[in-house]
């Protein structure tokens, strides 16, 4: 069934309570609303229109929650709390990544070593989430003491869909089917190898890696193929499955940069044909092994932490 304005309204409002209040708060929010929309029905006014309108004059249902927890909005004040703090979410997942990369394929083409580069990326992240906090809050804070409007305004159009916590067939069989395309395309990669312009096959991955690498590998990608299915069984993700689902990323990652560290995850013949025998030299192969690294470590911090938010979401759906 579709979750109407109303429902969805009260969704957003109670998800950031504590449980002990979500029942009695929906409850009377719910009785709340529906008299007012009765109030505007019996003076003709549409349902559709009366439910948009009430909700609408409710306001932002951030900050009803604010005001059902006695929770204070007062770090910028309750005008500007809730969009500061959405834009600040968001620019601290982009920017410190994307600085983090320049800053490693920086220092990796000046030829300083992994040890240096780790140092280098973590003093710029840690300034970039400083100047980035303190910016866009500074910026708040003088739009709220001049008394500017930012043309922001909250509507019922923003309330979030209704969120299925549920796992379905249909998750289940799109992780199947990306693993099971995944380990095909590694098999293939090494046990035929793709045909470049000479016709001899060429693997990416180093044949070096066969068999215990990729067998290992293959393992990891077993363990979450059976993860998958233990999530679909259960009917919803559990702070378990998501600390083994951790685990599984841990081991792929590191068994991605050891290999990349040493030297072993490419083919050499790859790299000599691809990128030294072509002219593109020496900096094109450590920005790809840079990239490499960072897109290992970027897929399994993002695996880690989907499977963390899809716990914390089904543990408060409970």
């Amino acid at each position: 069934m579709t979750a109407t304005l109303t429902d969805r309204y009260i969704a957003a409002t109670v998800r950031s309570l504590p449980e002990s209040l979500r029942e009695e708060v929906g409850d009377e929010l719910r009785a709340s609303i529906a008299d007012a929309v009765e109030a505007r029905a019996e003076n003709g006014e549409p349902l559709e229109h009366a439910e948009r309108a009430v909700l609408t004059e409710l306001g932002d249902p951030g900050i009803l929650a604010a005001g059902y927890a006695d929770r204070p909005l007062h770090l910028i004040g309750p005008k500007y709390f809730l969009t500061w703090w959405r834009l600040l979410k968001i620019l601290l997942v982009v920017v410190p990544a994307c600085a983090a990369g320049g800053v490693a394929i920086a220092q990796a083409l000046t030829g300083a070593g992994i040890g240096e580069i780790i140092g280098e990326v973590i003093i710029v992240v840690l300034s970039v989430i400083v100047h980035v906090t303190f910016w866009t809050t500074l910026v708040f804070f003088v739009l709220e003491r001049t008394g500017a409007d930012t043309g922001a305004r909250w509507s019922v159009d923003q309330l979030p869909e209704e969120v299925q916590h549920g796992t379905g067939r249909a998750d289940l069989i799109a992780s199947l089917v990306l693993l099971a395309l995944f380990a095909g395309a590694v098999l293939w990669d090494q046990l035929r190898g793709w045909t470049p312009s000479d016709g001899a096959p060429l693997s990416i991955l180093n044949p070096g890696l066969w068999p215990w690498g990729i067998g290992a590998l293959m393992v990891l990608l077993a363990a979450e193929a059976a993860l998958a299915l233990a999530v679909f069984a259960r009917g919803h993700w559990t702070m378990t499955l998501a600390w083994i689902n951790a685990a599984v990323a841990v081991c792929v990652m590191s068994l991605g940069l050891t290999a990349l560290g040493l030297g072993a995850l490419f083919n050499p013949r790859f790299v000599e044909e691809v990128f030294l025998a072509k002219g593109v030299g020496q900096d094109a192969v450590t920005v790809l092994a840079v990239l490499s690294g960072l897109a290992i470590i970027a897929i399994a911090v993002g695996d880690m932490a989907d499977g963390w938010r899809k716990a914390a979401r089904a543990r408060l759906a409970a």
